[in-house]
């Protein structure tokens, strides 16, 4: 068997082992050594994954993802999603689907200080589901607007994605945070568009609550100051170059626990759930960057990367052409296998790719996780969508990604409006020191 044969053969059997319901990141370590070990040694195949697996988790770059995870969990154990979502309610509560809107501000709040879209669809669904219920919002439009505003997590930064994106193309890590600044923020208005219209067009889905007076709405504002100072602090930090990723993640952490100890709203069991989390969540990303960082290698001796790249590079295909394929392949592997193993197995194959029509890194890396935005709310995996059932358990799945329909809309035309104007994504980068 030849090595683009045996390459072939390897990423078939990922396609369709995943379905196994085997964890990703062990299934593709294991096709990588099995692989590798086929086309060399047996003996060089398990000191490869020895040394991938002591890279992976003794790499210092890395430690940025831990410390931005125990950042939004300390966040989240420390009631600071709850207060931005009646921030957000006693402003545009009265709008037509007024606490659907609120929750999607309150998502983009959340996840300017958490970075996970699993963490913040889970948290969003706890604090604002019982709430919309309440109110009598139809569980399609709550659910569905939790789950998409959830998938604003991978975008706004601190974004795990974004950091392993940084780390596997040597890009940095800091510009690719300050290029999902403006898309995210053009998200949630298309969102908030989507919602407003689907609440004019079906009143009786999202009655509106009461106005607030300018006296509630000033005395809200107290919930927004912990948001504001963290996001300036290590938001701020990195824009002006005062320090790297990995320093902003250690910051940021050290800020939001200091903030939730000095106003007593984290106690010592709220605490060890915190690290708890981060423990586990940081476990799972990392096992997913060593099972990919093996299965790459042994995609390189198979020189299929290369073979793609050579390829489209004398096809003479025009390059929207070959951009339009490689973001369909992330569109319709978004929906089936879980977006950060999806990119660590594709980014090597397209990225070079991508470089050599000419296309700016970082915007590429700004579309890459759009369109992997849709995979976590479209069937059949909709990680999202599973994580907000589990949550409101008594909602079937059908409901609710029927509820993500209209935002699933707003997310394409998102994506389709980055396509031609790349300066969206890259104009705060390029202000960056």
């Amino acid at each position: 068997m030849s090595p683009t044969l045996a390459g072939l053969v390897g990423l078939v059997l990922l396609f369709v082992l995943i379905f196994s319901k085997m964890p990703v990141g062990f299934l593709m370590a294991l096709l990588g050594v099995v692989g590798f070990a086929y086309l060399v040694t047996v003996d060089a195949a398990l000191n490869l994954m020895a040394k991938d697996l002591f890279d992976v988790f003794g790499s210092y770059s890395l430690t940025v993802i831990p410390l931005f995870i125990l950042m939004g969990q300390i966040a989240f154990h420390s009631g600071i999603s709850s207060r931005l979502f009646k921030v957000a309610y006693t402003f545009i509560g009265h709008w037509p689907g007024g606490m659907a809107v609120a929750t999607l501000g309150a998502c983009t709040g959340f996840s300017a200080i958490c970075g996970s879209t699993n963490a913040t669809a889970a948290t969003m669904a706890a604090v604002t589901l019982p709430e919309m219920k309440k109110y009598g919002y139809r569980d399609s439009l709550a659910t569905g607007v939790v789950a998409a505003g959830g998938s604003i997590g991978i975008l706004i930064p601190p974004s795990v994605i974004f950091i392993v994106y940084g780390i596997m193309t040597e890009q940095s890590i800091g510009k690719l945070f300050m290029a999902g600044i403006v898309p995210g923020i053009l998200l949630t208005g298309l969102f908030i568009l989507a919602v407003v219209i689907w609440a004019t067009l079906k009143p009786d889905i999202a009655p509106r609550g009461p106005r607030a007076t300018a006296k509630e709405k000033l005395a809200s504002l107290s919930g927004l100051i912990e948001t504001l100072i963290l996001v300036v602090l290590v938001m701020g930090g990195l824009f002006f170059g005062i320090f790297t990723p990995t320093e902003a993640g250690a910051i940021g952490a050290m800020g939001t626990l200091i903030i939730a100890v000095a106003r007593r709203n984290i106690d010592w069991k709220g605490f060890v759930r915190a690290l708890f989390e981060t423990t586990r969540i940081s476990c799972m990303v990392l096992v997913i960057v060593a099972g990919a960082t093996i299965f790459g290698h042994f995609l390189a001796i198979t020189r299929i990367p290369f073979d793609v790249a050579g390829w489209v590079t004398g096809s003479n295909l025009p390059s929207y052409l070959v951009m339009a394929l490689i973001i369909g392949v992330y569109l319709i592997g978004g929906c089936f296998i879980d977006a950060l193993a999806f990119i660590m197995l594709t980014v090597p194959i397209f990225y070079p790719v991508v470089v050599s029509m000419g296309y700016d890194p970082i915007w590429f890396g700004v579309i890459i996780v759009l369109v992997t935005q849709i995979g976590v709310i479209t069937p059949p995996v909709g990680v999202n969508v599973y994580v907000v059932s589990g949550v409101a358990r008594t909602v079937p799945l059908e409901v609710i990604f029927k509820g993500v329909i209209p935002l699933l809309v707003a997310l394409v035309i998102g994506v389709l409006i980055m396509i031609p104007f790349p300066q969206i994504a890259l104009f705060l980068p390029h202000l960056m020191q």
